[in-house]
């Protein structure tokens, strides 16, 4: 049976979503004892993050930081993703080894992309700085390569995760947020909808691995 058409309902393969670097999604699957092969990951798009488990097209994804979804239903916190800056090659910050929130203030950076909730956005890119200084989320971008081409030609920097670095495209550079804590890391699935044997004992199983 070709990989598109599996459903939960005839497969123990887990239908996961993912956004950015998959290192993340396999530290999951490996908390979760399971085998890459028995996923399925497929990556959804920002501007629309919810909309593969709201129609059914997932079982599970990650999403980082908190939700307030009344639809959706999120795991325990099953690791973290540390907080980075990414800058163009030639951007003023790019040698450095860290940057803190506040250098960044000096800089335009991106408002939510799409339908992005913009609660969730302010945990990725705070409105201000710890220090009261309001960061400049003027640029806009719909999706993560447009973002990084204009990150790329030093119009913009983006707030983000230090996992981006295993996806950088050329002329990126990914330096660490030595202040500002870490993104939790949970799943996400329907409020409601059936979940499958095996991909509960997914969810459960990464759980608990990861409250040992």
């Amino acid at each position: 049976m070709p990989e598109q058409t599996l459903t939960a309902a005839d497969s123990r393969t887990v239908r996961f979503g993912y956004h950015g670097s998959t290192e993340v999604a396999a530290r999951i699957i490996r908390l979760a004892g399971r085998e890459e092969a028995g996923v399925q990951l497929s990556e959804y798009d920002i501007a629309d993050p919810f909309r593969g488990v709201r129609t059914g097209e997932l079982d599970v994804m990650i999403v980082k930081f908190g939700i307030h979804e009344p639809d959706l239903v999120s795991s325990r916190v099953l690791t973290e993703d540390a907080r980075a800056v990414v800058v163009g090659s030639g951007h003023p910050l790019a040698a450095r080894a860290s940057v803190s929130i506040e250098d960044l203030a000096d800089y335009d950076a991106f408002a939510p992309p799409g339908g992005f909730p913009a609660y969730v956005w302010d945990d990725v890119v705070p409105p201000r700085t710890p220090a009261g200084r309001p960061l400049r989320r003027n640029r806009r971008g719909r999706t993560i390569p447009e973002m990084m081409r204009m990150v790329a030609a030093g119009d913009a920097l983006h707030i983000s995760l230090i996992s981006f670095a295993d996806i950088a495209p050329p002329g990126i550079k990914v330096v660490p947020i030595h202040d500002l804590p870490p993104a939790p890391v949970t799943l996400a699935w329907l409020r409601g909808a059936e979940v499958h044997d095996h991909v509960r004992e997914f969810i459960t199983t990464a759980e608990a691995e990861a409250s040992r």
